[in-house]
C-alpha cells in the first residue's frame, strides 16, 4: 500500500512540475531555451547505514525457518542451521547523474546502484533434523542446498540543485533536494518454508532474489570545482529510505519475526566527475568566431 500512495504522489509531483514548467515558458518566456545546457556526471561514494538500516541487512536475509522436500511423498519438517558472517555497516555505491542547467539552477535525474554485498555460505548443504507434530527430533537427517546471503538495491531521484556562488564560478558550492524511488534485492540462504498467516498455505523460497521498492527522500550538498566543460566535486548527504514489506513467494515476511518494514536511511560521500555540454547559445558564438 506504501510503495502504492508513494507512486501517485511522485507521479502528481512530477506532472505538476512538468506543466508548471511548459506553461510558464510559452506564456511568460520564464526562460530562454537557447541558454539551457545539459550534462552528465559519474560519481563514487562511501556509504553508512543507520542503525536501523543495518539491523534491516543483518535479520532480513538471514531468516530461517522449516524446510520441507520438494520431492516425493516425503513431508516431514526438518530443521537445520548455518553460521554466516553479518554484513558490514559501510558499502559502495555508483552513481550515474543526466540532467540540465539553466544559469545557477539545475535538475538532473540520479541514477544509483548499490554493489552486491555478500555473507558467504560456510558449506554447501546444512544437515537438517525431523521433527514431528509436536517439535520433537525423529532421528532422521536430510541435507538442504545453502547459498550465499546477498542483498543489492538500486534507485534513481529526481534533483533540483542551485549553484550558490553563480553560474560559472572556478568554485562552486551546490545544495540539491530531491525524490525518487529505490528496490531492495535480497537473496535468501536456503529454501525455507513461508506461511501465509491469512489462509495458512505453504509456499517454499527459491534461489533467486525477492524485491521491495520504497519512496525516497535525498539530500545533498556538492562542493564543485569547474573547469570550462569538465568539472570535480566532491559530495556529501543524507538519503532517507522507507521499506515496505517483502513479499516472498506471495506472501509477506512476519514484520514481528524478521523487521522487514523498516528504514533504510544512508549518509554518503563521495567523489564526481561532470560534463556539461555547451548550449545552443554558446554553439552560436564559437560559430561566429
Amino acid at each position: 500500500m506504501k510503495t502504492k500512495i508513494a507512486s501517485l504522489c511522485l507521479a502528481a509531483v512530477f506532472s505538476i512540475l512538468a506543466f508548471a514548467t511548459n506553461t510558464s515558458a510559452a506564456e511568460e518566456g520564464f526562460y530562454d531555451k537557447e541558454h539551457i545546457r545539459g550534462f552528465i556526471s559519474l560519481g563514487g561514494d562511501f556509504r553508512g547505514m543507520f542503525p536501523a538500516f543495518q539491523d534491516y541487512v543483518n535479520t532480513v536475509p538471514f531468516a530461517s525457518g522449516a524446510l520441507k522436500h520438494k520431492y516425493s511423498t516425503d513431508t516431514s519438517v526438518y530443521y537445520g542451521y548455518a553460521k554466516y558472517s553479518k554484513f558490514n555497516k559501510y558499502y559502495p555505491g555508483i552513481h550515474f547523474n543526466i540532467g540540465a542547467q539553466y544559469k545557477q539552477f539545475m535538475t538532473w535525474f540520479d541514477i544509483n546502484f548499490a554493489i552486491t554485498q555478500i555473507s558467504e555460505r560456510p558449506k554447501s548443504t546444512v544437515t537438517a533434523y525431523a521433527v514431528d507434530s509436536t517439535g520433537t527430533p525423529t532421528g532422521f537427517t536430510s541435507e538442504f542446498p545453502l547459498y550465499d546471503a546477498r542483498w543489492f538495491s538500486y534507485g534513481v531521484d529526481w534533483m533540483f540543485g542551485w549553484k550558490t556562488l553563480g553560474e560559472d564560478a572556478f568554485f562552486n558550492l551546490i545544495p540539491a533536494v530531491g525524490i525518487g524511488f529505490n528496490m531492495m534485492n535480497i537473496h535468501f540462504t536456503s529454501n525455507y518454508v513461508v506461511t501465509k498467516e491469512s489462509s495458512d498455505e505453504e509456499a517454499i523460497m527459491r534461489d533467486r532474489y525477492y524485491s521491495t521498492m520504497a519512496a525516497t527522500f535525498n539530500v545533498e550538498l556538492e562542493a564543485r570545482l569547474q573547469f570550462e566543460q569538465f568539472s570535480i566535486g566532491l559530495y556529501g548527504g543524507y538519503r532517507a529510505v522507507r521499506y515496505n514489506e517483502l513479499n516472498v513467494e506471495g506472501t509477506n515476511l512476519d514484520t514481528t519475526i524478521f523487521n522487514t518494514d523498516n528504514d533504510g536511511d544512508t549518509w554518503f560521500i563521495g567523489l564526481r566527475l561532470g560534463w556539461t555540454f555547451l548550449s545552443p547559445w554558446e554553439k552560436k558564438q564559437l560559430d561566429k568566431i
